[in-house]
């Protein structure tokens, strides 16, 4: 074969392979868009996963976050156990803590009876009532939602809700508490307004407004009321939208995609007598009533295993958008003077001169709670109990083992 004939035929190979090549990356990235339009819905700032039914599905975050050194590790914990020695030395207490960071546990501490009657302990896996905590999961589902195009932040809740009685009301004022409305608590225990034996649901919240006229508190978006009212509602847009009961839509929406497997919302007709009761600061056990039945505000049971999943999923690039990211963040309450504020489904204390503190407690019967986020340095801080205490909320002041926060680690200053 001559060198003219042999060079022709390695071009026409050449370019045979070069065009296999194209068609093979051309099978490959149709393959993945179309992988990703299946199971990805595209909105005007991110991407956002849903599920077959166009519900949106929270996602693990992906891309690990900087390994810690053995030395940061080492420093840090010594500062927590020391702290955690000192508050919760007593026999007695009752306690679920951990510290994180990027996700990885740098102290967890777990003592005294997930059930004194059966001398049952807390464990790392024992699920406690995280209490008014609930409302930022709740509220996290409703963002997802907002943040697919399902409902909006401005929508009016009648729009959702038919028979909601309060026509100014938005889902926005129902996330930052400023509605206006009456917490449900009071209301219903009023006048007579429900019978007392008679288990009170989120629906008969609505019925109880409407029937009885139930009045606002304060002219709607004037002020800042926090009131649990607001998240029992929020619970019912999102059986509304999502077409699932709350506990349901929760389990689909977040738990199960995280892997949040100790994490439940309290059934009181199933779960009564299956979860760690709360107590007095004295022990005496607290039993339930008739506002148990009531979720999105509270009754939620989870471990700060499975919370620590769930704070690390938020870091996720497609979480939610930025745009709504940054309102989540932001205050809405400036009406009044002062450093501390609320955005949607989050407490937040802005001091003059430090790093914004965001955080979450709860208190419902005995349980008390604290979440604590701290986004620029990406620690979190959980602390469960199902003992009344006030210790719980003092577990503020370990932030500023982490970053600029002006707290005072001890009482006497020490740090």
């Amino acid at each position: 074969m001559s060198s003219l004939n042999t060079y022709i035929c390695f071009s026409i190979i050449k370019k045979m392979a070069q065009k296999i090549i194209r068609y093979t990356c051309l099978l490959v990235i149709t393959s993945l868009l179309f992988s990703s339009c299946t199971k990805q819905e595209k909105t005007d700032d991110g991407i956002v996963k849903v599920n077959k039914k166009g519900i949106p599905v929270m996602q693990p975050l992906q891309e690990e976050l900087p390994t810690l050194t053995s030395n940061f590790i080492n420093d840090k914990k010594y500062g927590v156990s020391r702290y955690f020695e000192k508050e919760w030395s007593e026999k007695n207490d009752n306690v679920a803590f951990l510290v994180a960071k990027n996700g990885q546990i740098i102290y967890e501490n777990y003592m005294g009876y997930a059930n004194k009657s059966t001398s049952e302990q807390i464990t790392k896996d024992t699920p406690l009532h995280i209490a008014s905590v609930s409302k930022v999961l709740t509220s996290t589902a409703i963002l997802m939602l907002i943040d697919t195009k399902r409902i909006s932040l401005n929508q009016k809740v009648n729009t959702i809700i038919t028979n909601f009685p309060y026509p100014d009301v938005t889902i926005q004022t129902l996330l930052n508490h400023r509605s206006g409305m009456k917490n449900y608590a009071y209301f219903t225990y009023e006048n007579g307004n429900w019978d007392k034996k008679q288990t009170l649901t989120n629906e008969d919240i609505v019925k109880v407004m409407v029937d009885k006229k139930i009045p606002l508190e304060t002219k709607t978006d004037t002020h800042f009321s926090y009131c649990n009212t607001n998240y029992a509602m929020l619970a019912l847009i999102i059986e509304k939208i999502t077409g699932l009961k709350y506990p349901e839509a929760m389990k689909e929406m977040i738990f199960e995609p995280l892997g949040m497997n100790k994490t439940f919302v309290f059934d009181i007709s199933k779960d009564r007598g299956n979860v760690a009761p709360s107590y007095k600061g004295n022990n005496v056990e607290i039993g339930v009533d008739y506002l148990d039945g009531i979720y999105g505000d509270k009754n939620i049971y989870s471990t700060p295993r499975d919370l620590l999943k769930f704070d690390k999923a938020r870091y996720a690039p497609f979480f939610l958008n930025p745009n709504l990211i940054k309102k989540i963040y932001t205050g809405y309450s400036n009406e009044c003077k002062g450093i501390r504020n609320y955005g949607l489904g989050v407490r937040m204390t802005l001091f003059e001169k430090g790093e914004p503190f965001y955080y979450h407690n709860g208190w419902w019967h005995g349980n008390t709670s604290c979440f604590i986020t701290l986004r620029k340095e990406k620690v979190s801080i959980i602390v469960l109990s199902n003992k009344f205490t006030k210790k719980t909320y003092q577990t503020k002041r370990l932030a500023c083992l982490f970053g600029d926060y002006p707290f005072k680690l001890n009482e006497d200053g020490e740090e």
